[in-house]
């Protein structure tokens, strides 16, 4: 079997952990991971999505976080600050530091992001197929009620998406285009599968690079996805001030219509909510989507299995 995973950082790097758990070895899995969080900080390139997937499967992960390296030190980032530079609200630990520098070494070499994630991932052998999104540097902008535009980690990390938000802007999209193996990833997979990650800036960035949905659209493998949204909020982070910047309720139907059933343009083909939100699924059952209520609560990894089993099992149900 043939899975591929279109993913943001802790919520999808959970949930393919459980998918690992279910299906290894006995599949391949490919994760398209979004890249639009990304940022130079301190001269070094930081893709936040990347790392998480990447320690997470790879066994390195700071649970209790869901990012970052587990046993980190922060040495390097108070020294900064005695000189006055970096955020306080964002500090790169040394072991994750590390990680950085030798992102951007091969970056500067001349490898693409695609190349240079490969090659790290020699390291933590994640057991997947780790793919960014794009080659091309893809940043995203919040816009903000007030007018200013600010970088997405600063909305996000420095004011816990706390200031009203009226959209999002991602810099460097229209000129990006699906990395290497994507589209193929997509077209040859036997399930698509988008897991419980923020639909809006993880999961909706991958979705707008130029060729990704269109890919979406028109494979043969069934796409089914997993809510981030239950009994009215967010899984995990603040999903739900992205869903009121755009105009969506924190509702687990209303993120299904967000994405769209594929029989009518969207991208969806079946859609696991919790069992908390059976209302809803009724609701969208009686207007002709495949819907399947079970517990999504991501509480340790063979739980994350059965809920990885439970979206597969969607497939069954599709007409």
């Amino acid at each position: 079997m043939k899975v591929t995973v279109l993913s943001g950082g802790v919520g999808g790097a959970r949930f393919t952990r459980g998918l690992l758990a279910l299906l290894a070895p006995s599949a391949e899995v490919t994760v398209v991971a979004n890249t639009g969080d990304d940022l130079w900080l301190h001269g070094v390139r930081v893709c936040p999505d990347l790392d998480t997937l990447m320690y997470t499967l790879g066994g390195a992960v700071h649970e209790d976080q869901g990012w970052g390296r587990r046993d980190e030190s922060r040495r390097v980032s108070d020294d900064l600050a005695a000189y006055g530079l970096g955020w306080e609200w964002f500090t790169l630990g040394d072991l994750d530091l590390a990680t950085h520098l030798a992102r951007t070494e091969l970056l500067r070499s001349g490898l693409p992001l695609s190349q240079v994630t490969a090659r790290l991932c020699e390291r933590w052998a994640p057991g997947v197929t780790l793919l960014p999104m794009s080659d091309q540097e893809v940043e995203t902008h919040v816009r903000l009620a007030d007018g200013r535009l600010i970088h997405f980690e600063e909305w996000w990390v420095r004011h816990r998406a706390a200031l009203p938000a009226v959209g999002f802007e991602q810099v460097g999209l229209a000129s990006a285009t699906a990395g290497p193996g994507v589209v193929e990833a997509l077209r040859d997979a036997d399930v698509v599968v988008l897991p419980p990650s923020n639909p809006v800036v993880s999961v909706g960035t991958i979705l707008a690079v130029p060729g990704i949905r269109d890919a979406l659209a028109t494979t043969a493998a069934p796409v089914v996805g997993v809510s981030p949204v239950v009994g009215g909020a967010p899984v995990r982070g603040m999903a739900d001030a992205c869903l009121t910047a755009i105009g969506v309720a924190t509702d687990a139907a209303a993120v299904a219509r967000h994405y769209g059933r594929r029989a009518e343009g969207g991208v969806l083909d079946g859609w696991l909510v919790d069992d908390a939100d059976a209302a809803a699924a009724d609701v969208l059952r009686a207007q002709g989507w495949t819907v399947r209520a079970a517990p999504t609560l991501m509480t340790d990894v063979p739980t994350t299995a059965a809920i990885a089993a439970a979206a597969l099992g969607l497939v069954d149900r599709l007409p």
